[in-house]
């Protein structure tokens, strides 16, 4: 299955899978239920839904349609539809984003397999005390195993190519993710005390809405639709002209936001019920899934199960978003370096080994060494997700409307004759709205690294 010399998923379902397996992950599993809960449940959903019908939308259809109209990975198509040096600069940050982001992924991607390896093996009592994960996090040396386990899982399915690798991976992997979730979910709605947390997730209480409500959200779309990471552009690139590029994205939109929904009824309803209905218990943050959760799994009947269930659904998710980042990295060496695919997973991997070393021992034997004032782990999250992406995003509009234009884009989507109902929505999107989000998003979060604001 060839585009060129490329690979190529087999079909639409191939396509839509591997997209949403990219786009769910530690976003939706770990980081959507704790900022739904701490910016207000059903208000903070609301904002996230309507962002993901409009910004959302617009972001995968444009970058989907700019790899297949290109057929290149992110630097290659910037350089083909701008011929412009400043913009093919655009399309270099666009490449880096995944190669910067996989190595400390891979360190949380590595926490989640311990946790799993734990819960198979270990008391679930003790799993639950405040201290194992800060005891695990900053033993240097246990981090490391595990974020190195975790990398090698994700290497040998990049080894393996697109259709053998990536689409395989992911029609097994997807399916088996919405069964789990499923079954955690009725679990978790189910438990006494729970309903608060399900009224609370879908009740919008307006006086939680503020303005960080809407940036929050707006940031949290780049995370969980995998937007301005040159995932898009490079899986657009292995799309064949009869595939609705619409059609797809809706479905992977559906999955994506039906995915976080269902994190957020795991969790959210659980710590209702295990708190008495506490709010503040919310406000846990990223420690929610390995601190809270735990706890009230050692609470529950069948605890060791549920956990091992959990941390199973995230280690899939985990895996299947670890795998686009480093594949869109690895195909870029291939396409700007002429490397075969797998010197550039040699590289990569060298990349992910010594770049996600500096993150997993920043807790541990280098928490002294800090980037103004962050650990690693913390430093590339900022970089790349509150500096690089909006940058990226800003590019691509930039490249879309004064480049590419937007009439041929439209050509693209609309080959083979498939309708671009959403058109109108596409283009003023694209022209005005995604422009100003991404400014938003990019000045609040430099406010907010250096105190000025608070997020």
């Amino acid at each position: 299955m060839k585009k060129g010399n490329r690979g190529s998923f087999s079909g639409k379902i191939g396509f839509v899978l591997s997209a949403a397996g990219a786009s769910v992950g530690l976003g939706n599993i770990w980081r959507f239920p704790y900022l739904c809960a701490k910016y207000g449940g059903g208000i903070f959903l609301i904002v996230y839904i309507v962002l993901a019908l409009t910004f959302g939308y617009t972001m995968i259809v444009a970058e989907t349609a700019i790899g297949r109209a290109t057929n290149k990975s992110p630097v290659g198509a910037f350089k083909d539809l701008s011929h412009n040096k400043i913009m093919g600069l655009g399309g270099w940050i666009n490449a880096i984003i995944p190669i910067l982001i996989v190595p400390y992924y891979s360190v949380i991607g590595g926490w989640v397999c311990k946790y799993l390896f734990e819960y198979i093996t270990a008391d679930v009592n003790e799993i639950a005390t405040a201290s194992f994960f800060v005891d695990f996090i900053t033993n240097g040396y246990d981090a490391e195993f595990w974020f190195i386990v975790f990398t090698i899982l994700v290497l040998f399915v990049i080894f393996k190519g697109v259709e053998n690798g990536i689409e395989r991976v992911s029609k097994f992997v997807m399916p088996i993710l919405v069964v789990l979730a499923i079954i955690i979910c009725i679990y978790s709605v189910t438990r006494p005390g729970a309903f608060s947390g399900v009224k609370y997730l879908f009740i919008p209480n307006f006086k939680h809405f503020s303005i960080m409500t809407i940036v929050t959200a707006m940031g949290q779309m780049f995370y969980s639709l995998s937007i301005a990471m040159g995932i898009l552009i490079t899986f657009g690139s292995y799309v064949k002209k009869e595939v609705s590029i619409e059609e797809s994205t809706k479905q992977v939109e559906i999955f994506d936001t039906a995915i976080a929904i269902m994190a957020s009824l795991m969790i959210i309803p659980a710590v209702f019920a295990f708190s008495g209905g506490d709010e503040s218990t919310l406000n846990a943050g990223p420690s929610l899934m390995f601190i809270t959760m735990p706890k009230i799994f050692a609470s529950m009947g069948f605890g060791r199960i549920i956990g091992i269930l959990f941390f199973a659904l995230v280690l899939f998710a985990a895996v299947t978003s670890a795998i686009a980042l480093t594949e869109s990295a690895v195909s870029t060496f291939e396409d700007e370096f002429k490397w075969s695919r797998k010197f550039g997973t040699n590289v990569m991997a060298v990349i992910m080994v010594v770049l996600g070393s500096l993150s997993s021992l920043g807790n541990g034997p280098l928490a002294n060494v800090k980037i103004i004032g962050m650990q690693f782990l913390d430093f590339f999250d900022f970089l790349t997700n509150s500096v690089m992406m909006p940058i990226a995003a800003l590019a691509t509009c930039i490249l879309i409307t004064k480049f590419m234009t937007v009439e041929r884009l439209e050509a693209e989507v609309e080959q083979e004759n498939h309708p671009f109902k959403r058109k109108a929505v596409f283009s003023f999107m694209i022209k005005f709205l995604c422009p100003l989000f991404v400014v938003i998003i990019l000045i609040s979060a430099i406010l907010n690294v250096f105190g000025i604001i608070s997020m």
